[in-house]
């Protein structure tokens, strides 16, 4: 980098380059919506059939090349506000150094020198000629600044130490932009799509790659963005998303989508279009993988005679697969599977009228500690909002299991519940699995410790829901907790956390199959008697209610479906733990009547 190309530099040029990168992002952001919630979506509500299988294919295929245009536009914007901000950084420094040079009498050459003019020390018999002088960037040898130093001092004329510092601010200022364009060149040809028509799991694997080349070059330029307030509550979160400009919040959806998407506060859509570039990064890194590793042999058992009957074992062949590749090939296949049904729920959104899927939480640590948040419909503009919280054996692998497509299809089913219920309002429905649920009755479902690390997290969550609904006039969207089973103990726990002092975030809470909610009165949990729900199955879930009740999850031996508890005790025809949300059953017709705020067409005990 040469000083006449640097002093020719125009920052606002490439800023402007990176807001028409983000407007193509933007754009295509616009057509993926597009696709996903009205062409997409109609297609499944309206058709079937080979042909309407066949658009959808090509449909789903074509979003996914919207959005990973969306994301590397979205890197290439970025990297270019972090170059323009490198460069900019320089050019203002050389620009100071050349104004400080003229200002002293001398002269910067275009090649970097500084000429200065002729000068007298104080008490000199005559005035020593200039002269011209070149810059060393960088001097830090202690010797070469000795040499240096002594030379200004001895040299008759002033001006040549003044012109030694300006060619040296000169000399770091070009070694500076250089280093800069140095760092980036790389960096801004690596944003480049392969040649062809089809997003392969290879281009999503780049794209993190590009991100964490981004954001290394760019440190700089990240650190000088406000930062999220440290250990924010959900109104500080809130607040310091309100005041970053639109390029800000283009830049952090960029280079932190991982953060971002966990940051209670934040709008609903901004939450879901952060998680969603995780979600395809995690989706494609994961199946690649899992590609990668030899498939375990098809002869797994054989037959051996051990004494005077037959046993069936391993295979040695499969045996030599398993102790290299099992463990992570089981792994692998576990995280696919919660992978494959968080895309299943996606892919059904039209379906019966079903709104589109919002990720407000993902994060896939490995086998039983993933964390999933989806929304059906944008909570942020509902009328009617409920959280589901499941309880023991929940995992991202098994959230969508079975034909009901398990806790998310629940959340489904209560959707199409309380829509029902709520004629021309806007129902949103939550499956919230933000905490480590346990894997076994005895005896992790007998502590309470999951629901202590569970409790205030789900408070975190809703405190900011509220906060990302909340009106002007302070009004926000009508909200019922919902808490199955061990699900219903961390509702308890959260309900009981934060301070008295906190905004208002729920309205009803509503248990099924309860073993407690470490209360023993409906009152103790903030919203009044009259809004607690509860209701209970038939003998396996009397077996957890009074499980719970022997283990101490309810205070004082108390659940929520004891009379002396003091809610509302509703009807319901569960065919076991797990019937709550049957289709067509009077159980989830008593959930959505909750969650429309309908409190006269509950059935109650």
């Amino acid at each position: 980098m040469d000083l006449e190309t640097l002093r020719a530099f125009k920052q606002a040029e490439y800023e402007e380059a990176a807001d028409a990168y983000r407007a193509v992002g933007d754009a295509a952001m616009t057509a993926k919506d597009t696709i996903d919630t009205k062409i997409t979506a109609g297609i499944r509500g309206e058709l079937e059939g080979k042909a309407a299988d066949a658009a959808l294919g090509e449909l789903k295929e074509l979003s996914k090349n919207f959005h990973y245009a969306q994301t590397e536009c979205g890197l290439v914007s970025t990297a270019l506000n972090g170059f323009a901000f490198d460069l900019g950084a320089a050019k203002r420094k050389l620009d100071a150094a050349i104004a400080d040079a003229q200002a002293a009498g001398c002269t910067v050459n275009p090649n970097g020198s500084v000429s200065f003019p002729p000068g007298a020390k104080p008490g000199a018999d005559k005035t020593a000629e200039g002269g011209t002088v070149t810059g060393s960037a960088g001097m830090t040898d202690p010797t070469a600044n000795a040499i240096e130093r002594q030379a200004i001092n001895i040299h008759p004329n002033p001006n040549y130490g003044k012109a030694i510092e300006f060619a040296n601010r000169i000399a770091d200022v070009l070694k500076e932009a250089t280093e800069a364009d140095a760092k980036w060149a790389p960096k801004l040809r690596a944003l480049k799509a392969d040649d062809d028509l089809k997003v392969s799991n290879r281009d999503w694997t780049d794209a993190q790659s590009d991100m964490s080349g981004v954001k290394d070059a760019g440190k700089s330029y990240l650190d000088s963005l406000p930062k999220p307030p440290k250990d924010g509550t959900p109104d500080q979160n809130a607040e310091w998303w309100k005041s970053l400009t639109p390029e800000q919040r283009a830049d952090y959806l960029a280079m932190q989508p991982d953060r971002l998407g966990g940051l209670n506060g934040l709008p609903s859509d901004i939450r879901d279009e952060a998680n969603r570039v995780v979600f395809a990064e995690k989706q494609a890194a994961t199946q690649m993988e899992l590609d990668s590793i030899p498939k375990p042999p098809a002869n797994e058992w054989t037959w051996i005679t051990a004494g005077m009957y037959p046993a069936k074992v391993h295979t040695d062949e499969w045996m030599e697969w398993d102790r290299k590749y099992g463990d992570r090939y089981r792994e692998l296949e576990t995280s696919m599977k919660g992978i494959n049904a968080i895309q299943s729920r996606f892919d059904r959104t039209g379906t019966g009228g079903l709104p589109e899927a919002y990720l407000l939480g993902f994060d896939l640590k490995g086998i039983g500690d993933g964390k999933i948040i989806m929304a059906n419909g944008n909570p942020d503009t509902a009328d009617h909002v409920s959280v589901y919280v499941p309880g023991t054996y929940a995992g991202i692998e098994s959230i969508g299991d079975g034909d009901d497509h398990g806790d998310l299809g629940r959340g489904e089913r209560l959707w199409a519940e309380g829509s029902r219920f709520a004629p021309g309002q806007k129902v949103s429905t939550i499956t919230w699995l933000d905490y480590n649920a346990p894997d076994s009755i005895l005896p992790e479902a007998t502590r309470g410790q999951y629901a202590e690390e569970g409790g205030p997290r789900l408070y975190d969550f809703l405190q900011g829901n509220r906060a990302a609904q909340e009106n002007a006039d302070g009004s926000r969207a009508h909200t019922t907790v919902i808490g199955h089973s061990y699900g219903s103990t961390v509702v308890g726990v959260s309900a009981q956390s934060g301070s008295w002092k906190d905004p208002t975030a729920v309205d009803d809470f509503l248990f099924a199959g309860s073993p407690g909610v470490q209360a023993d009165h409906a009152a103790d949990l903030g919203v009044g008697a009259d809004h607690v729900w509860a209701m209970g199955g038939p003998w396996d879930d009397q077996v957890v209610r009074q499980g719970g009740r022997l283990m101490g999850l309810g205070d004082n031996w108390t659940i929520p479906t004891d009379e002396s508890f003091g809610g509302n005790i509703m009807k319901n025809d569960s065919d076991g733990h797990s019937g709550f949300w049957d289709e067509g059953s009077l159980s989830i017709r008593n959930q959505g009547a909750v969650i429309a705020g309908r409190y006269d067409r509950v059935e109650l005990e």
